[in-house]
């Protein structure tokens, strides 16, 4: 399929593009039952456990900051390969080191690869449609995406227990390599030749200063940012709340995991049903006010509602961003690169506030699930809501 063909969004294409997005939550949730396993084995605390996943968020948002200006330089599609590749390999190396400091920098090197899929895929769907179809678009792949971490936390503790915490990597580069193939065969490259930038670091950090400079692309990407930042609070610390604050075995941790998921694939579900009848502003508050009321419910009643915070995710993060790349489509790449890094950067930042406050209780979590709903939908209101 040639990049100047009309592409059109068929089942396979949705399967596929959201198995692509799905890299992330699958390097992220298979391993999070397998943790205080992973501890026991290397001999380190809980928090140097918890120190491997702020590593892979920190360097999935530095390298967003390079995959977007490559793809919207050299394409969508080699940029998508080689970051696939790369993130294979580092799943590898990790399956196969015995110390904490080692896996610590593979998990960053491997967050860093991933990057170019979360990157690619946004920015892949925006030269295919725009605004409310693009998060119409959006809120199909990431209902498949969800597929991933519904089942990765009971595949990652069954694995654990049966296999070893090892196996769990063996596998993520094994799936890697299908997406490598699926990629080859049936992606195409939507990004025509003539559309290119020629790649130019004084260009991009240019385009990255008129982002920064701009107060309703900065909101925009800030909603979403702290959305998602309260979601890392929970993965950072939820298995060893359920696991050794309220007993739960490691096998039936993904299960727990599971039920919010589920509430996630409901809201996302809604939000691809409405969003072409109500536009994305007002999903967007939809899923702002929604995560608002739940980050105060947990203050009450702590873990009871955490699935409905985190289940407002996807909408909230779709609708962002589809109003934030329909105002910059000519370096969507780039938009989407810095939207990432901001997001997991934030991410990065919450998850080692929560890993270095006391894990006695669940409060550290849900103060910290609470304060970033607040901060999400304060920076819409001051700076987004008028886009």
């Amino acid at each position: 399929m040639s990049s100047t063909s009309p592409i059109k969004l068929s089942f396979l294409l949705i399967i596929i593009l959201g198995a692509i997005s799905a890299l992330t939550p699958l390097a992220i949730d298979m391993y999070l039952p397998a943790m205080p396993s992973i501890a026991q084995e290397l001999r380190v605390s809980s928090g140097a456990i918890q120190t491997t996943l702020m590593a892979y968020t920190a360097g999935f948002a530095v390298g967003q900051l390079l995959h977007g200006p490559l793809a919207d330089s050299y394409g969508r599609k080699p940029v998508l390969i080689i970051g696939t590749t790369l993130f294979a390999l580092a799943a590898v190396i990790s399956a196969t080191t015995d110390g904490i400091e080692a896996l610590t920098w593979v998990r960053a090197g491997q967050g860093f690869a991933g990057a170019a899929a979360a990157v690619v895929i946004q920015a892949i769907v925006r030269d295919m449609f725009v605004r409310e179809d693009y998060a119409r678009t959006m809120s199909f792949i990431v209902l498949v995406m969800t597929i991933a971490p519904l089942v990765a936390p009971l595949i990652g503790g069954y694995m654990a227990v049966w296999f070893g915490w090892r196996s769990i990597f063996w596998l993520l580069a094994s799936i890697a390599l299908a997406v490598i193939f699926a990629v080859i065969w049936f992606i195409p490259e939507t990004l025509a030749v003539e559309k290119r930038h020629a790649f130019s670091l004084r260009t991009s950090i240019r385009h990255y200063v008129g982002l920064f400079t701009r107060p309703q692309a900065i909101g925009l990407i800030l909603t979403g940012a702290f959305s998602f930042a309260g979601m890392f609070a929970f993965l950072t610390a939820g298995s060893f709340v359920y696991i050794d604050l309220y007993g739960i075995d490691i096998e039936d941790v993904g299960y727990l995991f599971a039920l919010n998921v589920l509430l996630m694939m409901v809201m996302t579900s809604i939000n691809g049903s409405l969003v072409k009848k109500m536009g994305s502003h007002w999903m967007l508050r939809f899923g702002l006010s929604i995560q608002l009321t739940a980050g105060f419910l947990l203050l009450f009643a702590q873990v009871l509602n955490l699935g409905l915070c985190v289940s407002t995710i996807s909408v909230i993060g779709s609708n962002s961003m589809a109003l934030l790349l329909s105002e910059y489509p000519h370096i969507a790449g780039t938009a989407s690169s810095l939207a990432g890094t901001l997001r997991f950067s934030t991410a990065a930042l919450v998850a080692a506030g929560v890993s270095a406050l006391p894990a006695t209780s669940a409060w550290p979590m849900v103060a910290m699930m609470t304060l970033c709903s607040v901060l999400s939908i304060s920076v819409y209101l001051l700076f987004a809501k008028d886009v």
